[in-house]
């Protein structure tokens, strides 16, 4: 079963596409939502304890590895207005590998340049900070 895009705003089901196959992953769904300040708050608050909006998270379901049945990958809620230092597409990239369980605050930089990859690949070279 290929991975199942439909829930993501068919603006961003390319740069999605393409984290994912950075990644290997061949199969399963997630999501993307575009929210408020307020909603990402929210969200922040309730699974991360900070109470403050951010611009992306992440909200992975099923670990990577062998599944019995579809695998659901999970979410990433984007708040366009706190996207200050990338652009939408480089926003859901990063989600997209923090869902895939990439963490740039544990690796040595290979997460930011995975991402970096991906864009130029996009065709966004800018390189994410």
């Amino acid at each position: 079963m290929p991975v199942d895009l439909s829930d993501v705003p068919a603006d961003l089901r390319e740069p999605v596409a393409a984290a994912l196959a950075a990644v290997g992953v061949e199969e399963g769904h997630l999501a993307v939502e575009i929210v408020d300040p307020g909603r990402i708050r929210e969200l922040n608050r309730e699974h991360r304890g900070k109470d403050e909006p951010t611009d992306v998270l992440s909200f992975p379901i099923d670990e990577l590895g062998p599944a019995a049945g579809p695998r659901e990958l999970g979410d990433v809620a984007i708040c366009p207005e706190l996207c200050l230092d990338m652009t939408l597409t480089e926003t859901v990239v990063h989600g997209v590998l923090h869902l895939c369980g990439h963490d740039h605050e544990a690796d040595e930089g290979e997460m930011l340049a995975l991402q970096a990859e991906i864009l130029t690949a996009l065709g966004q070279d800018r390189a994410a900070g």
